[in-house]
């Protein structure tokens, strides 16, 4: 699912193992940007970070790999 931009606070869930994300960061390198993702969890702030290639289109931006979770339009 594509939103209008990707910001910090989105939740977005793994396809792969229905488990949240939260946005934590969203930065540019040269016509790339990237999300950087922690798990919503307790155990959060010990967690990994995951880095993911924000995938541009014609209805906005998205996760590739990821579903975004929150209604509203953003």
């Amino acid at each position: 699912m594509a939103v209008t931009s990707i910001q910090l606070g989105q939740v977005w869930r793994k396809d792969e193992n229905g488990k949240d994300y939260l946005v934590t960061k969203v930065y540019s390198e040269v016509f790339t940007q990237y999300a950087v993702l922690r798990p919503a969890e307790v155990t959060a702030p010990d967690a990994p970070t995951t880095r993911v290639k924000v995938a541009k289109t014609g209805a906005g931006a998205a996760l590739p790999g990821f579903t975004f979770t929150q209604d509203g339009a953003f």
